[in-house]
């Protein structure tokens, strides 16, 4: 069933990681008005979405503001509301804020439908949700710095063939 959260004043837009590296589950989280909205993630869309923040901010006067990042950080018990599909950036000049939008993956089945009903803007039939969240310049710092702790805590790289190393071991391609 699909569901609209807005969130115009979000206590908290953070990013983390569940697990081991190498088999880590990464979330983005919107706390406010005692709601939480946990999406589950790719890590590589956690980094993106860092990257074009940091873009934006660099656009946008400076504040100077004090970041917390502590709020930027998942809060437990993490209930998975959905998986993450598509990410829209913005800015809201006159009120010097970031819109983030995330909307639910859709999984078609290619079997039952043609190509050109999956391209179809206006089919009603498909419901995802959405979450929108105006983030403060202070707010999309803090997530962005979160972001790359976690991002760049993962498993170590190869100096030679540049391959994650897992912890087991690591048979390198170059050796071979």
């Amino acid at each position: 069933m699909a569901s609209y959260f807005d969130f115009e004043n979000a206590d908290a837009f953070a990013t983390g990681a569940i697990g081991r590296p190498g088999n880590r589950t990464f979330y983005v989280q919107v706390r406010a008005d005692n709601r939480v909205i946990s999406v589950k993630c790719e890590k590589g869309q956690v980094a993106a979405m860092a990257e074009y923040l940091r873009g934006m901010l660099a656009d946008m006067p400076d504040t100077g503001s004090a970041v917390d990042n502590s709020t930027a950080t998942l809060q437990s018990p993490v209930e998975q509301s959905f998986v993450l599909g598509s990410v829209g950036l913005g800015v809201d000049r006159p009120n010097m804020r970031m819109v983030v939008q995330l909307e639910e993956m859709v999984l078609v089945d290619e079997d039952e439908e043609e190509i050109f009903d999956l391209l179809d803007d206006d089919d009603e039939d498909v419901d995802a949700s959405v979450v929108r969240v105006l983030l403060t310049p202070e707010q999309a710092r803090a997530f962005c710095d979160t972001a790359d702790l976690f991002v760049n805590a993962g498993r170590a790289i190869c100096k030679w063939c540049s391959a994650p190393v897992d912890p087991a071991g690591h048979a390198c391609p170059k050796f071979n």
